[in-house]
């Protein structure tokens, strides 16, 4: 008999633009499984549905030369009221390596260092398998989360997303 993962309630926050981050949520969500993750877009949260869960992934798109994605930056003043100290973070993060590759994925980097100081973070990811310049979202040779490039690589999505989160079943867990 396989023992399934006996797992708190997680939940996936992203903002979206255009649908990929959502779509990104999404397939997160299902490598988890619905009985164990709500999703939500961060332009209709409000401050107690992200406390409740011990377990928190955020994710946020990259738009210009770096910035966070809109929906995110509205809801930072709010971020900032909440306890993240006993909780487990995870971040992922949207971006274009070829067109931005001195500022690839920096939205998910400007989330963490929103953050960092105040939770746990897990899930970091490593640099290998890309193509770019330079990230905010790099520290200690690591990405800080799941650097998606939607744009240009979505034959690699999948794979990813099932090598993070059975990354992030282990963080969980312990």
């Amino acid at each position: 008999m396989v023992k399934l993962l006996q797992m708190k309630k997680i939940g996936i926050f992203y903002g979206s633009s255009t649908g990929n981050t959502e779509v990104i949520a999404d397939k997160i969500q299902q490598m988890f499984g619905e009985e164990h993750a709500d999703v939500f877009n961060i332009d209709a949260v409000e401050k107690n549905e992200i406390e409740q869960y011990p377990y928190l992934i955020f994710g946020t798109s990259t738009w210009g030369l770096g910035d966070m994605q809109d929906d995110w930056e509205d809801f930072l003043d709010v971020l900032k009221t909440i306890d993240l100290s006993n909780k487990k973070v995870a971040l992922f993060g949207l971006g274009d390596q070829e067109v931005y590759s001195g500022s690839f994925v920096n939205g998910m980097g400007e989330l963490y260092e929103q953050i960092s100081k105040r939770t746990n973070i897990v899930g970091h990811w490593p640099t290998e398998d890309y193509n770019f310049v330079a990230s905010k979202a790099v520290k200690n040779g690591k990405f800080v989360g799941l650097a998606i490039d939607f744009d240009n690589e979505q034959k690699k999505v999948d794979g990813y997303i099932e090598k993070w989160v059975k990354l992030l079943k282990k963080e969980f867990k312990g």
